[in-house]
């Protein structure tokens, strides 16, 4: 590995060959693993039934309006399923394409402003970070939503900053993103940038402004986006559409959205442990405020991070991915400071390494006890309380035995990589975490995963695909699931053949099958109601044509 590091560190045009090659990684094992409930199975049902109703102009969940999000994404997906068919694949297929396009990105803008070793830097650094390596391998918005809001924060830096060249191009280019993000999830979109703007031209004490026709140059391509859609639906729907996307964005500040609440530190939390390795390498950045390049690029990537963790924090709704956009600004934090390091040559602080071998290790522990304990789980019964879990763990998947030893694996890279820290071969160094981070998190994909999902989801979907199979209707009965939909492949039915009281008491041409958690004894005593089978957590049951 050490001679085709440097075979490739040394020829310039090896770097887009280097680069392809870890973006290899998130296109591997993506089609190998059910998509998740609920974010992934929910976009990519959307997305089958705009590909299967050939309807571009709205998104729908079980053939009715899905009012929560705009339909870019649906429309790469739906795009994904009518070139692979409809599969996990497609679904996921989008994102892992945005993660070459990200790291093509970051070496274009860090070559640009720095010099081809900080865009390698940057590049393998953010391959090497935890989630968003995972958020690359996923089939949620949020990666293509991210990637719209940074460049239009990109392009308006260099506008604020008054970039000589193309400025007026830059203007239109940075409304024109802006637009694409909120196309792409919602007005949160055009808030972050908003936000960042604001605060960096109060920080500035209003002495850095744009020009006004800069301004208005950014809200013609703004609209430009946004319009072709909006109109279209206005003229269709009214004012449904917006009146929707602002009351959901209003909930996600007041109260918590499907019992997504969380203590007000989450978002640290999620950034500081998923965000490694660049999470311990940007700290000694984050509360820097003096500027060492044109265009404020640093200040702005710092405001960009902080904007984003306390907007996510007042969100009373917390969930995993709402801090995501956090990730490219540390990620350049990070390289910025080995960059610094390399040009100095300075060796990093021992504190740091310190802290770089033990989260790392942490995690690689905190890897191999999780398997071990569900490789082994029948030595662990003691931890299974919940009926539901309990049942779950009752499946007995096919192990090799080896499993656990995929958290070793980590650890071996981080200290290979902090040893070559501590030598300040950082680019060696990085490579290394790049490589070890990217085949941890494959061998966790390949022969984890699947495994585990048999515990969790895996019966569940095993009886959407019984009900698909015998052409039932199958009905998630006292929890909420969108498994039903993409893997029982619903069709379009009446209205009121969805509802939970016709479904149960009327006559219908079709068998209907409800799927309930285990400990929920409700329909167990019913007789009109048969148990067909049950597998780990879920039950089965038929109601035939007439109750």
């Amino acid at each position: 590995m050490t001679s085709f590091y440097y075979k490739f560190l040394n020829n310039n045009k090896g770097d887009l060959f280097l680069i392809s090659i870890f973006a290899l990684f998130y296109f591997m094992g993506i089609g190998e693993i059910h998509l998740f409930d609920w974010d992934e199975i929910n976009f990519a049902e959307s997305s089958r039934e705009m590909f299967l109703s050939r309807d571009f102009l709205h998104v729908q969940i079980n053939y009715e309006p899905f009012w929560e999000k705009p339909p870019l994404f649906f429309w790469l997906q739906a795009l994904s399923m009518s070139i692979f068919g409809v599969s996990e694949f497609a679904a996921r297929f989008p994102n892992a394409m945005f993660g070459f396009i990200y790291l093509i990105t970051l070496y274009s803008i860090g070559k640009k402003h720095f010099d081809r070793k900080f865009g390698l830097i940057w590049t393998l650094l953010f391959t090497a970070s935890l989630l968003p390596h995972i958020y690359f391998k996923s089939g949620i918005i949020d990666p293509v939503f991210n990637y719209f809001i940074f460049l239009s924060v990109y392009f308006m830096l260099l506008v604020v900053g008054k970039a000589p060249k193309y400025i007026l191009w830059f203007a239109i280019l940075s409304g024109i993103f802006s637009g694409i993000a909120l196309l792409t999830k919602g007005p949160v979109g055009f808030l972050i940038l908003g936000l960042c703007f604001l605060f960096y031209i109060t920080k500035n004490r209003f002495r850095i402004l744009p020009n006004i026709k800069h301004l208005l140059l950014f809200f013609v391509g703004f609209f430009f986006i946004i319009s072709s859609w909006l109109l279209t639906e206005y003229f269709q729907n009214g004012a449904d559409i917006l009146i929707q996307f602002i009351e959901y964005q209003i909930d996600l500040f007041r109260s918590p959205v499907a019992g997504h609440a969380q203590p007000f530190y989450y978002h640290f939390v999620v950034v500081f442990i998923g965000c490694f390795p660049i999470s311990i390498l940007a700290l000694p950045n984050l509360f820097k405020s003096k500027d060492s390049i044109g265009f404020d690029l640093d200040k702005w990537m710092r405001i960009l991070f902080w904007v984003v963790l306390i907007l996510f924090t007042i969100v009373t709704t917390k969930i995993i991915h709402y801090s995501s956009m956090a990730y490219l600004p540390l990620s350049f934090l990070a390289a910025q400071y080995l960059h610094a390091k390399i040009v100095k040559q300075e060796l990093m602080p021992k504190a740091l390494n310190i802290v770089l071998i033990t989260i790392g290790s942490l995690i690689g522990i905190g890897i191999f006890t999780v398997i071990f304990i569900v490789v082994n789980k029948s030595y662990f019964d003691f931890l299974f309380t919940n009926d539901f879990v309990k049942a779950s763990m009752g499946v007995n998947p096919d192990w090799f035995g080896w499993e656990p030893t995929i958290g070793l694996v980590f650890i071996i890279g981080i200290i290979w990589s902090v040893r070559s820290m501590i030598k300040a071969k950082y680019f060696y160094a990085v490579f290394t975490l790049a490589f070890f981070t990217s085949f941890t998190l494959l061998l966790i994909q390949l022969f984890f995963i699947p495994q585990l999902e048999e515990h969790t989801q895996g019966p569940l979907i095993e009886m959407c695909e019984y009900a698909d199979k015998n052409d039932a209707i199958i009905i998630s009965y006292g929890f909420k699931s969108y498994a039903p939909f993409f893997y029982g492949k619903v069709s379009p039915r009446p209205s009121e053949e969805k509802e939970m009281q016709w479904l149960q008491h009327s006559k219908t041409e079709k068998t209907i099958l409800f799927v309930s958690k285990i400990n929920n004894t409700d329909l167990d005593e019913n007789p009109s109601y048969k148990l067909i089978f049950k597998k780990g957590g879920y039950k089965l049951f038929r109601r035939e044509t007439s109750p």
